[in-house]
């Protein structure tokens, strides 16, 4: 006999289909605000302080999708935050996504090109609003696939770096931390993207073994018979040498010290210097010095004083700096002509197969050139006002527990790259992006301040009226991500509005952060 029940309106299906059972009860779920963060406060009624359980999701590029390592991750975090959430606990699981400078960019700037159109055909305030168009196409579809995961952040707490919230935090600490010092501009040497014509960080950077060759060159002795012979490669950059050195202790060159020699195919002489850097059993133990175009080089320049001489242009071409049959080329095209005179010329020794690391722009495939730019930076080893420095604070909160690592081993690692770490260059060359809130006089003078208004006021005091020219740079994405637990729990830089806000108070710190 058949059971009434299959006969009904209510019947089960034959098998079961997931796709419209949880999209129906996610929905449910969260109309009904089951996902709300706990904000419950101790009452007379109610003494007893509730735990307080925090994760905030790192924020994914807002025109990404998820991948399956997404996925593993989420898994984690709901987990965490379900359990609490069942257990009482005052629980958020904060979400929100970034709105990624360079990634968006080149999506829109792609999509221009094949209409034959570029950004600055446009001009800056029409390319944005295409940015933002394509934001609000593409940028549902991380948080629609994270509801059809069924994770269950707080949605009604959803943020995006670039809302008008979270700029104010952005901008609110680029000035403190610049009154403060702890922030500046500076010409250094920064990893420069000559497709993107913009720097990126090392993260952005992809170091790919690639075969080359190692280049055997002779030096002659300014002003006796003889050579020192240097091993490169980067034969080109050698336009751009302002010294060669040895190690100090290397007995076949220490009579050199403090002479000179002279350039090949260049009109000047450079000195011969001696420092530590050198290993005196690599090659012939001789480097040429480069600081302009090569990182170690730069650090070399700084103690030495060395002067720096830039050969390349922005889009990387040889420029002015260089003898002029090479202005004009490109890094690979200028190697082959230099390479050529050199063998021409008898300063060629001989060329040996090399493999060697290769910088690349991990979204533009184009080597990138280390390049002398003015950049704005976030200084990591000066003291602050309360005398330690942003990396000592980093670094004293996971000495002293207070911040602990899954496993215990990944902290020699954050050590190991804090106490390596160089100044933050934190401005892009990019139009997406939170504007550096910089203002410049005709003279070139700056001023930081929360907006053009007040820029101006700092301007007058100084007895200057005249026009302000916005700083034309954005910041990089990480700064705005940087501030992510302040910018979403609704920091605001005014302690009386701050010292009100509750959820400021309950979930900073956060409990934990999964990294995968």
């Amino acid at each position: 006999m058949k059971n009434d029940t299959q006969n009904s309106e209510h019947a089960l299906n034959k098998s079961f289909d997931p796709k419209t059972i949880e999209s129906k009860w996610y929905e449910f779920w969260e109309s009904k605000g089951y996902y709300a963060a706990g904000l419950s406060q101790p009452t007379e009624l109610n003494p007893e302080v509730k735990d307080n359980f925090c994760i905030l999701l790192p924020p994914p590029n807002v025109t990404g999708t998820l991948h399956m390592g997404h996925g593993f991750n989420q898994t984690l975090m709901d987990a965490l935050t379900r359990y609490h959430r069942m257990r009482g606990d005052n629980t958020l699981w904060q979400p929100g996504t970034d709105h990624a400078g360079i990634a968006t960019q080149i999506v829109v700037e792609r999509q221009l090109d094949a209409q034959g159109v570029s950004r600055h055909d446009l001009g800056r305030e029409k390319f944005l609003e295409k940015v933002w168009e394509w934001k609000e196409y593409s940028g549902g579809t991380i948080t629609k696939q994270m509801r059809r995961l069924g994770t269950s952040p707080d949605w009604s707490r959803e943020r995006f770096t670039m809302d008008e919230g979270l700029n104010k935090t952005v901008t609110e600490t680029f000035v403190r931390l610049y009154n403060e010092g702890l922030i500046y501009r500076g010409k250094r040497l920064v990893n420069w993207d000559v497709k993107l014509g913009t720097a990126v960080s090392d993260l952005e950077v992809v170091q790919e073994e690639e075969d080359g060759s190692m280049w055997h060159i002779n030096y002659p002795l300014a002003d006796e018979l003889g050579h020192l012979t240097v091993a490169t490669t980067r034969p080109e950059t050698m336009l751009g040498d302002v010294a060669v050195m040895v190690h100090p202790d290397d007995e076949r060159y220490k009579h050199l010290i403090g002479q000179n020699v002279k350039l090949p195919l260049c009109d000047r002489e450079i000195p011969i210097i001696a420092d530590d850097y050198v290993d005196k059993e690599f090659g012939t133990g001789v480097v040429k010095v480069t600081p302009a175009h090569d990182f170690n080089d730069y650090a070399v320049g700084q103690r030495h004083q060395l002067p720096m001489i830039e050969i390349l242009s922005l889009t990387g071409l040889v420029n002015e700096n260089a003898p002029e049959k090479y202005r004009g080329l490109t890094t690979i095209a200028a190697r082959k002509l230099v390479v050529a005179d050199l063998e021409a010329e008898g300063y060629l020794v001989k060329t040996d197969k090399h493999k060697l690391k290769v910088p690349r722009g991990d979204r533009t495939g184009v080597i990138i050139e280390p390049m002398l730019t003015d950049q704005w930076f976030v200084a990591m080893s000066k003291p602050a006002a309360d005398g330690k420095s942003i990396t000592q604070k980093a670094l004293d909160v996971v000495a002293s527990g207070e911040i602990k690592f899954y496993p215990e081993n990944w902290v020699n690692t954050y050590n190991q790259w804090l106490n390596n770490i160089q100044d933050w260059c934190i401005s892009r060359q990019l139009w997406w992006g939170h504007q550096i809130p910089a203002w410049y006089s005709e003279s070139g003078k700056v001023y930081v301040a929360i907006d053009e208004a007040q820029a101006k006021a700092l301007a007058a005091k100084d007895g200057y009226t005249g026009n302000l020219k916005r700083d034309d740079d954005v910041l990089d994405t990480w700064y705005s991500s940087a501030l992510w637990p302040f910018s979403t729990l609704d920091w605001t830089g005014d302690e009386a509005k701050d010292g009100a806000n509750i959820a400021l108070q309950q979930y900073l710190p956060s409990s934990v952060l999964v990294t995968g």
